[in-house]
């Protein structure tokens, strides 16, 4: 072989090698997409396979498909959406993923449930065709609360702690506003990320996304830049971020991040309530455990045991033993000696086999069990049960009738929960005192409580804490129409003779008419206040109110002052 052939074979090897290493290479560090074009992005395969273990997540894409908004613009943006979809396994158990784009009109073009495959959802981007109209972002977000997120459009149960997010992308002013509904979106439970490109208003941007503002809300300055946030959202999608930091967890102490989900915590000495979020300080002695033969007392994380006068505590810190002094004369040859011996000896307890009937306290005596009221209770002549003066010997039938829409939110609809438990305990209820009722509103009606069904407060009180916020419309005049055909009927516990009291809670216009109802329920007897907060309208407030109306309305501009109206309800309904 000549020198001339060699060379030539030695080159084309050499080739052969480098252009090998450089497919090996480019396998092993596959690019993202790029957008040039709508037939090129339709061309391209996907840039990576499940390259980590994503959380699982209700997501919703709500893109501005405006006519500010080029045409090859708003190809990046689809090309930004399926390079972020590589960072998600999707799946009907994994990541569920909806879109809806926007314009003068909301536009939704697949919710959760359409799709279970990332190709089907690709494919689906890729078809997406500009809008090219106005600017409703605000429109866009109610829609994304009010449908995208709702179990009929594929989001799973709250319950589950599946978090919700909604990725917004903008590029200009809205023309509507936002910052009412993103706050109600936010109070909902959902994550919004808000990404503006432009000229968009910072604080536009910041009244839509959640807080921390530096964790969910990106401005970039052309469509080109948008593909520098993919790094940003990998690290958050993948889990390279703790659930607690991604999410808005409400959680009062601790929240625990788990590799799908997360959980909230309390500190010690403290238990978690039925939300799931907020905590109490532990009761130990209402854990039933404490073996205290009297009384038990608590203290920070832990309790004490202490007996009743007249006993002294035994040695095992928990029984107690009279205190029994005895005065003794021994005489003999002539000397009389007095000693005085303490005998302990164990006490017949009269109250231990639990027929003793007492409400609240009881008490062992050297005769007989002896029933005994707390602090702010007196002891009703039938010696067993206990009534507070607050509301003197006041009985009624009482039915709350509380709006549950989505207007509220989770927060506050946990703050009426609490102005709620606030009336019951002025009230005297018990078998033969005041029964109370509750009913919970939105686009249904739901009986939470019939007048019938608890004979104390605490069960009252423990039913309200374990009321699930239904979070939907407001249908006030079916509220009122079941309250008035069914609440107050014997079949759910009313009585006859006794006064008929219901205080119907609302914070916005009704869906439906409230006059018919509220007139038949007034005019066969029923004693109705009227409470608003925030956007009520006053002309509802009293068309529901007994007159008169100063008597019978109570308005506060927002929940946190709900207290005051506590006040005077409570001076009012127990006179």
């Amino acid at each position: 072989m000549s020198p001339l052939v060699r060379m030539r074979s030695l080159a084309f090897g050499l080739f052969c090698l480098l252009c090998c290493n450089a497919v090996r290479l480019d396998r092993r560090h596959p690019r993202p997409i790029t957008a040039r074009g709508r037939n090129e992005t339709a061309g391209q395969t996907r840039a990576v396979d499940n390259p980590c273990k994503a959380t699982p997540l209700d997501f919703v894409f709500v893109i501005d498909s405006s006519r500010s908004i080029r045409p090859n613009d708003y190809e990046k943006v689809k090309t930004f959406i399926i390079n972020l979809l590589q960072f998600l396994e999707i799946g009907p158990d994994a990541t569920r993923v909806g879109l809806l784009q926007y314009g003068s009109v909301v536009q939704p073009e697949f919710s959760l449930n359409t799709y279970t495959t990332k190709a089907e959802v690709e494919q689906a981007v890729r078809k997406m065709e500009h809008l090219a109209t106005g600017t409703m972002t605000g429109l866009a977000i109610q829609y994304t609360m009010e449908t995208s997120f709702t179990e009929e459009d594929g989001a799973r149960p709250s319950n589950l702690h599946i978090p919700r997010i909604a990725m917004i992308v903008t590029d200009g002013r809205p023309q509507d506003t936002v910052e009412e509904i993103a706050a109600q979106a936010r109070q909902a439970g959902i994550q919004i990320f808000a990404i503006g490109v432009g000229r968009v208003d910072m604080n536009t941007l910041k009244a839509i996304g959640s807080e921390p503002h530096s964790e969910h809300v990106h401005l970039v300055a052309n469509f080109s830049q948008i593909e520098t946030l993919i790094s940003v959202f990998q690290s958050k999608l993948c889990g390279g971020s703790e659930m607690c930091e991604v999410v808005d967890h409400q959680c009062q102490h601790t929240c625990v991040s788990s590799p799908a989900s997360y959980r909230c915590k309390c500190r010690k000495g403290f238990t978690l309530n039925p939300d799931g979020k907020t905590c109490k300080e532990i009761d130990f002695c209402d854990l039933g455990n404490h073996g205290c033969e009297h009384d038990c007392v608590s203290v920070p994380q832990s309790y004490i045991c202490r007996c009743k006068k007249g006993y002294v505590l035994n040695l095992d810190a928990k029984t107690c033993s009279s205190k029994c002094f005895c005065l003794v004369v021994i005489s003999g040859n002539n000397v009389s000696t007095t000693a005085l011996y303490r005998l302990s000896h164990p006490e017949i307890d009269h109250c231990a086999d639990g027929t003793h009937g007492c409400e609240q306290e009881f008490m062992n005596t050297e005769d007989a069990c002896v029933c005994k009221c707390r602090n702010g209770f007196t002891l009703r002549p039938d010696g067993k049960t206990c009534k507070k003066p607050e509301c003197g010997d006041g009985v009624m039938d009482l039915v709350f009738v509380i709006d549950g829409s989505k207007s509220l939110g989770p927060a506050n609809f946990e703050l009426v929960k609490q102005f709620v438990n606030g009336i019951v305990d002025s009230l005297d209820i018990s078998r033969t005192g005041t029964h109370v009722g509750l009913l919970q509103y939105s686009t249904k009606v739901r009986t939470e409580i019939t007048l019938g069904q608890y004979t104390t407060a605490q069960g009252v009180k423990q039913a309200v804490s374990r009321m699930q916020y239904m979070g939907r419309g407001s249908m006030t005049g079916s509220a009122l129409r079941h309250m008035f055909e069914s609440s107050f009927s014997a079949k759910e516990g009313a009585r006859p003779n006794i006064p008929r009291i219901s205080i119907v809670f609302t914070d916005g216009r009704s869906q439906d008419d409230v006059s018919e109802w509220a007139t038949k329920a007034k005019n066969s007897g029923v004693t109705i206040y009227a409470l608003g907060v925030g956007k009520a309208i006053e002309q509802e407030l009293r068309e529901i109110a007994s007159e008169p109306d100063e008597k019978h309305l109570y308005y506060a501009t927002d929940f946190q002052n709900m207290g005051e109206i506590a006040k005077k309800l409570k001076s009012r309904i127990c006179k």
